[in-house]
């Protein structure tokens, strides 16, 4: 897992989602703009973070391994079961 730059510093935060309430977008190909990194924390459950690079790449996130997001690499999330999660934005 990659982490964040040690320059970086947190500007935004989404609210709480969970398997209800998660938006759409984040569960389909998106990213974030140049120079813009995140966090996707998750506080209660499991998230499938989608690396969506040649080649992709799948890592199971939990309170203990959060995913990081690298400006302009395109991204998403699959639920597995209850989950409960936010987004938190650096540049």
């Amino acid at each position: 897992m990659k982490s964040l730059p040690a320059i970086v510093r947190p500007y935004r935060r989404t609210p709480e989602f969970t398997e209800e309430t998660v938006p759409p977008g984040l569960r389909r190909s998106h990213r974030t703009r140049a120079g813009t990194w995140g966090l996707i924390v998750v506080l209660d459950g499991r998230l499938l973070y989608r690396i969506l690079l040649s080649p992709a790449e799948e890592l199971i996130l939990n309170p203990d391994h959060p995913g990081v997001v690298e400006p302009e690499v395109e991204h998403e999330v699959e639920l597995i079961g209850r989950v409960r999660f936010y987004v938190e934005f650096y540049r």
